[in-house]
C-alpha cells in the first residue's frame, strides 16, 4: 500500500476531520439547493425562452459558488491549521515544519475544501438536469416545477443523513431541511416582477 493511500485512510479515519467536511459539504450544499431552485422558479417567471438557458445560468452559479466555498474554506483552514501549529510549536518549543502533524493538517485542509465545493455542485447540478430534456420531453413549467422538486429531495437527503448521524428521526430532520426549498420557491413565485 503506498504511503499516499494510507495517509489517506488515516485521515478518513480521524472524526474531527470528518465532522468538518461534512459540516462545509452539507452547508455550502444547502445554499447551493437554495440558489437553484431561486435561478430555476426566477428564470422561468421571468420569461427565459429555454432549458439551455437555464443551464447556463445555474452553471454559472455553480461555479460562483463552488470556486467562493473551495477556496473560502482553504483559506479559513489554512489560518486555522497554521494557529493551531503555532500553538502546538510554542507549546513544543521545536518547529514542526514538514512534520508528520504539518502533513496530516494540510491533508484535512484539502479534504475540507474538496468537501466544501463538491456540495453546491451536487446542490445546483441535480436539479437543473430536467432542463436537458426541455423541448423535447418536458415544457420550461414542467423542467421547473420537476427542478425543484428535485432540489427538495437533494434538501431532504442532507437532512436525513444529518438527522441519522445525531440520532435524530431522520425524516423529521428531512422534512426541516426540505421545508427551505418549498419556502425559497413559494418567495420567488410571489416576488413582485
Amino acid at each position: 500500500m503506498s504511503s499516499r493511500l494510507r495517509s489517506l485512510r488515516a485521515l478518513l479515519g480521524r472524526d474531527d476531520v470528518l465532522s468538518i467536511a461534512r459540516r462545509y459539504f452539507v452547508s455550502n450544499g444547502f445554499d447551493g439547493t437554495l440558489t437553484c431552485i431561486g435561478v430555476v422558479v426566477g428564470a422561468v417567471l421571468s420569461g427565459v425562452p429555454d432549458g439551455v438557458t437555464v443551464i447556463k445560468i445555474g452553471a454559472g452559479a455553480a461555479v460562483g459558488l463552488g470556486t467562493s466555498a473551495l477556496w473560502s474554506v482553504w483559506e479559513i483552514e489554512r489560518a486555522e491549521t497554521k494557529a493551531e501549529i503555532l500553538r502546538i510549536e510554542r507549546a513544543m518549543l521545536t518547529d514542526l515544519d514538514d512534520t508528520r502533524v504539518q502533513r496530516q493538517q494540510r491533508g484535512a485542509r484539502v479534504f475540507h475544501a474538496l468537501a466544501s465545493g463538491l456540495g453546491p455542485l451536487i446542490g445546483i447540478l441535480i436539479p437543473l438536469t430536467p432542463f436537458t430534456v426541455e423541448g423535447t420531453l418536458l415544457t420550461m413549467v414542467e423542467a421547473a416545477v420537476i427542478a425543484v422538486g428535485l432540489g427538495i429531495g437533494v434538501l431532504c437527503a442532507f437532512g436525513a443523513y444529518m438527522g441519522s448521524i445525531s440520532g435524530q428521526r431522520w425524516y423529521v430532520a428531512a422534512a426541516r431541511m426540505g421545508l427551505a426549498g418549498l419556502v425559497v420557491a413559494a418567495i420567488n413565485v410571489f416576488l413582485p416582477g
